[in-house]
């Protein structure tokens, strides 16, 4: 049971496409609620069609936090996130709001709740060197950290360069698997509790699902909001143009690639990427898993039910005390 000075917040996590936002509208509304975004891409400012990003209309007036309030060429780790969060996290609070968290970026929800070791401090001429062997053998990052330290490994796409070469920089400053350095003098949330949610659609509507978006994506402009980025000055060597869609679509105006490659392309390493969360977030404890989609009445009432009694809870304690 939460103690007296704990604050309520709903997390509500799953794989790409499985509704996550619409349930969280859904939560914010009925329950007087403001959202935090936990997306990695959302976060960056002009990233839109791509990342499935609300639009100001489709918000309904409910406020959202930590989207559109990075420029590209900004470098958001974990820990950022985290910091960033935590003092939304106050803000919401102090305007007597719930919080409810929504995304599919696993590590930076583990992050805000659970807390990040420090780590040694970067080695500017190792990450130079890493990376030079790195653009030599693609995929050599990924299978050196393998053999260093396989969890971590296995939580890290092998393009994702900048967290392949922080946790093997990690790996040999520190002398140990970057997960056990992680694991050490964490500084978890304090003065709040989650209720923790997550989607699990059947497999086959997400995946369909996820081609229906994809052409969506391609169909409504995802190349041309890419080409009008290039040319507002964003760099190719941008940490979003790195994600699935921006990737692909980066090289349909830069390479020539056909659009019909990248929309394949896309949605396969969607389907993987989205088997990933499943994996991530099987791990987090105490999700409580609706099965469906976040669209569905049938969930959305059983998101309400929990949510409901969730805040009854603390609502309950805080009148016990305030009697005492």
């Amino acid at each position: 049971m939460p103690g007296a000075e704990a604050r309520p917040l709903v997390v509500i996590a799953g794989p790409t496409g499985s509704g996550k936002s619409a349930l969280a509208l859904s939560l914010a509304e009925r329950f007087d609620g403001e959202i935090v975004n936990f997306d990695s891409l959302q976060i960056y400012l002009g990233f839109d069609i791509g990342t499935a990003k609300l639009s100001i209309a489709e918000r309904r007036g409910i406020p959202h936090h930590l989207m559109d309030v990075c420029a590209p060429t900004e470098t958001v780790t974990a820990g950022d996130y985290a910091r960033m969060a935590r003092r939304v996290l106050e803000e919401i609070a102090a305007r007597g709001r719930l919080p409810v968290l929504v995304g599919g970026t696993g590590f930076y929800l583990r992050a805000l709740l659970d807390g990040l070791a420090p780590g040694p401090g970067r080695d500017e001429a190792l990450r130079r060197r890493l990376e030079a062997r790195e653009a030599k053998r693609e995929g050599s990052l990924h299978r050196l950290l393998r053999r260093f330290d396989p969890a971590t490994a296995g939580r890290i796409h092998p393009r994702d360069v900048q967290k392949l070469v922080r946790a093997v920089e990690i790996c040999l400053l520190a002398r140990r698997p970057a997960a056990r350095v992680f694991e050490a003098g964490r500084d978890a949330l304090r003065g709040w509790q989650a209720l923790k949610l997550a989607l699990d659609p059947p497999r086959a509507e997400l995946h369909q699902r996820i081609h229906q978006r994809t052409e969506k994506m391609f169909q409504t402009g995802l190349v041309d909001e890419v080409r009008s980025l290039l040319a507002s000055g964003v760099p190719e060597s941008a940490k979003p143009f790195e994600a699935i869609g921006y990737r692909q679509a980066l090289a349909v105006a830069k390479s020539g690639m056909a659009v019909e490659e990248a929309i394949v392309s896309t949605e396969v390493a969607t389907r993987q990427y989205a088997k990933r969360q499943w994996t991530w977030f099987r791990r987090e404890p105490g999700i409580q898993w609706l099965q469906g989609f976040g669209e569905a009445p049938a969930v959305a009432s059983a998101a309400f039910r929990a949510t409901h009694s969730f805040v009854e809870l603390f609502a309950r304690i805080k009148r016990e005390f305030t009697e005492q």
